[in-house]
């Protein structure tokens, strides 16, 4: 719990000081990056954690692998190493891409089908979005067959399910009752 204040936190102070240098959708071009990258490499994710792996190594390799970011990203990474808050950079990353979305008065939309989305219905989705929400939204869409079809959409704490599974399982529930 308290990693995630502090994530919040930084966040915050790093998207302030990119919208005062104008770079906060270099910044957080950067912080998808990040994300990206930890979220692809366990081996990344076990080197933040570990209390083993000396700072100053920590340093070193994310500024090898992340040396086409911004100076305000690199400088975020820094201050993380110096107050020993390393491990939380992948909520930073997170809160920040949030907070950024916020500010730009977008937010994401996850849709999670059997199969993928087509052109037409992903714009659609946005449309039935929009119109929800009074807001524009990007469509993350997740591919999973066990929901045999239909889909889930989840925008913010808003979820809609209209997947076979779970009709499915409605009508299993009803069966049982009865």
């Amino acid at each position: 719990m308290a990693g995630a204040r502090a994530a919040i936190r930084y966040a915050k102070a790093v998207l302030s000081l990119a919208q005062d240098q104008n770079t906060a959708e270099a910044v957080n071009n950067d912080m998808k990056l990040i994300a990206n990258t930890i979220a692809g490499s366990k081996d990344l994710r076990d080197m933040l954690n570990s209390p083993v792996v000396s700072p100053s190594i920590k340093k070193a390799s994310l500024l090898e692998i992340f040396k086409n970011t911004n100076a305000l990203t690199v400088n975020a990474i820094d201050t993380l190493i110096a107050n020993k808050r390393i491990a939380i950079l992948n909520d930073v990353v997170k809160q920040y891409s949030i907070l950024f979305d916020q500010h730009k008065g977008t937010q994401v939309a996850t849709v999670t089908t059997a199969l993928p989305l087509t052109d037409d219905l992903k714009s659609k989705v946005l449309a039935k979005v929009k119109e929800l929400t009074g807001k524009e939204a990007e469509i993350k869409n997740i591919i999973d067959e066990s929901i045999i079809g239909g889909f889930i959409l989840r925008v913010g704490d808003l979820q809609y399910n209209a997947s076979i599974a779970n009709q499915l399982s409605k009508l299993k529930r009803e069966f049982t009752l009865n």
